[in-house]
């Protein structure tokens, strides 16, 4: 499994404009070789922030780099409703699974 994690800080009082502009975008991800599933988190505020992090989960890094330089990911990053919202630009941290513990 490969993670693909990227954290954003958004001013509090957009913080309804980020969720909105997530839950409204096309992700483009249906369909796509490898992909597993995303998911978007927020966090505790900080310091008059709202934090955030979206990740995609996919078989392996090979599926993961195919996605970036696809045509769906260039479609699912130009739709620029983000812009006023965030308080700097997203951080990207990349994960490779080491061990797993599964519930079921």
């Amino acid at each position: 499994m490969y993670l693909a994690m990227n954290h954003f800080d958004v001013h509090a009082d957009k913080a309804a404009d980020f969720e909105r502009a997530w839950r409204e975008r096309d992700s483009y991800l249906d369909g796509v070789d490898g992909f597993i599933s995303f998911h978007l988190l927020a966090g505790e505020p900080v310091d008059g922030l709202c934090r955030y992090a979206s990740h995609t989960v996919w078989r392996d890094e090979a599926a993961f780099r195919a996605w970036v330089d696809s045509d769906a990911f260039r479609k699912a990053h130009s739709q620029g409703k983000l812009t006023g919202i965030l308080a700097g630009r997203p951080e990207l941290k990349l994960w490779t699974e080491v061990a797993m513990d599964d519930a079921g």
